[in-house]
């Protein structure tokens, strides 16, 4: 199974509660926090909600 890998590339300060909630879910603190996470629906959904946040990039 593919994987993706997740960094937090902006703040969270001042956003809405449910997109730090989001990004705590996938264990993003910090910017330049960075998690590895299964490329599936669940996590597909979460980066769309805060994807303007998050560089992606795919792992082989």
């Amino acid at each position: 199974m593919a994987k993706l890998n997740i960094t937090l590339a902006k703040s969270l300060n001042g956003r809405l509660a449910k997109h730090k909630a989001t990004a705590e879910a996938l264990g993003l603190r910090k910017i330049g926090d960075t998690t590895v996470q299964p490329d599936n629906a669940a996590t597909r959904g979460k980066i769309a909600l805060i994807g303007y946040l998050l560089q992606v990039t795919e792992e082989k």
